[in-house]
């Protein structure tokens, strides 16, 4: 699939100043059919009998990470719809998910018993992998904005076995406003955040088609807004997880340098993902960010083979 990118020359144009002499193999890649990648869902299966039922419908399953076996790739020719259509899927035994977004709850490492807040929740790839890590123990705020959005995200819970959540529909903003005066506070908390969606050109090629610039800076100003407000409802030793899937500075690195020097209480920590990453940028155009965003996670398909994603991960002091 070749994309055209000539009708969208300042993007491409970013793109070398962000990769350089690895924008050949970005585009290379980009270009390339993606994987088609699933998660077992361990509420219901495990991974190893998942592995076994797929493999006896004559499915080609790979894991490739020794520590995520739940992680699998379908190596075969399928056709349209068809990873949706299955008993399997149906029943909740698998969710049709990307590696790179996968990757966000992984850093996350949510535990049995915490309190968890999903704050941009819908379809909810992301808010059945945490109660799946949370072994459905403890409790998940899956909040949403839009009622169609909230009507996915609960069919997929459902789908899924998922037993331990509350769906709340509020602006992410208000919402966090109504806790902070309420004094409820999470030990963890995703802010997989609405972005430009720069790394999923490979999978939605329309992401080009609409990419706008002013779309960046607005969707910047937001998302810096979002960061403030969850970081005021994690408690003292809780941890943030704030992912995009775009590569823009002004989404990624920019938002979160704007907290480090805002909030003094606040420190990046180091992420251990099972894919290979670019450390993020310390500096972007005339911008200097703090060296701290060296921890946070640039992936990019090129080098992983997956879609595009920013994780950094942050921890609130005393």
């Amino acid at each position: 699939m070749r994309h055209d990118f000539d009708s969208k020359p300042l993007f491409v144009e970013r793109m070398k100043l962000l990769l350089g002499n690895e924008f050949e193999n970005y585009i290379e890649y980009v270009s390339k059919p993606d994987l088609k990648s699933i998660r077992a869902n361990t509420l219901k299966i495990s991974a190893e009998e998942l592995k076994k039922t797929l493999e006896e419908k004559g499915w080609n399953i790979k894991q490739p990470f020794k520590k995520n076996p739940e992680i699998m790739i379908v190596d075969l020719e399928l056709l349209p719809g068809e990873l949706g259509r299955s008993l399997e899927h149906i029943l909740g035994y698998y969710y049709v998910q990307e590696i790179a977004s996968m990757l966000p709850v992984i850093a996350l490492n949510p535990k049995p018993g915490e309190n968890v807040l999903d704050l941009c929740a819908s379809p909810g790839s992301k808010t059945t992998q945490i109660a799946m890590m949370m072994k459905n123990q403890g409790l998940i705020i899956a909040n949403d904005v839009k009622l169609d959005r909230i009507k996915i995200l609960a069919s997929n819970l459902e789908r899924c076995g998922v037993m331990n959540q509350i769906i709340t529909r509020c602006d992410g903003i208000n919402l966090c406003e109504k806790f902070s005066r309420m004094n409820i506070s999470f030990d963890k908390i995703l802010l997989d955040a609405p972005c430009s969606g720069e790394g999923t050109i490979r999978s939605t090629p329309r992401t080009l088609q609409s990419w706008n610039i002013n779309k960046i800076y607005s969707l910047s100003n937001l998302q810096k807004k979002l960061l403030r407000s969850a970081l005021k409802i994690l408690k003292i030793g809780g941890e943030i997880v704030y992912s995009t899937c775009t590569h823009a500075p002004e989404e990624n690195e920019e938002v979160i340098d704007s907290v480090l020097r805002e909030l003094k209480n606040v420190k990046t920590e180091k992420i251990v993902l099972p894919v290979k990453c670019n450390p993020g940028l310390i500096s972007w155009k005339e911008n200097k960010y703090s060296k701290e965003l060296k921890k946070s996670c640039r992936i990019y398909p090129h080098l992983s083979n997956t879609e595009g994603f920013f994780i950094a991960k942050l921890r609130k002091m005393k």
